[in-house]
């Protein structure tokens, strides 16, 4: 399948916002390699072949090891995640399927456990935007190079 449309030169503003919003998590303070983890975990969610193959290679670049990468679509299955991560995955998961699970308040309250007040405010903001992402992934075709 070849892409529908090539979005981001037919709307430059709507991939500045984007990329404004990326920009904003790089400067959150919060580990790119759990960000890697969200990003993948919520494109395989939502179908994204583009982003998982990207969000793939880019937690490879990160230092994540090829088992945690294979294993990130059953984390709970295994004992290779630490719990911050499982958190952040648990509320990665729900705030991907949130028509179907919602915002459960154990998740709420486990995330505040392992992360201050802003960083739930950052991780919400990034499960947010590869969802974003996703939408423009899947919607418009985009295929991995």
């Amino acid at each position: 399948m070849s892409a529908r449309l090539n979005w981001y030169k037919l709307s430059p503003d709507a991939y500045k916002a984007m990329i404004g919003l990326e920009q904003a998590l790089e400067k959150s303070g919060l580990e790119l390699s759990l960000l890697e983890l969200l990003r993948l975990r919520a494109s395989q969610l939502n179908g994204c072949a583009y982003c998982v193959n990207m969000h793939s290679n880019d937690a490879r670049q990160a230092g994540e090891t090829e088992q945690r990468l294979q294993c990130v679509s059953v984390w709970r299955e295994t004992g290779f995640f630490t719990p911050r991560e499982r958190a952040a995955l648990a509320w990665t998961e729900s705030l991907t399927l949130l028509a179907t699970q919602g915002a459960p308040q154990t998740q709420f309250e486990a995330l505040r456990e392992h992360f201050t007040d802003k960083e739930v405010v950052d991780l919400t903001l990034a499960i947010g935007t590869i969802n974003a992402w996703n939408r423009f992934g899947v919607g418009f075709a985009l295929q991995p190079e």
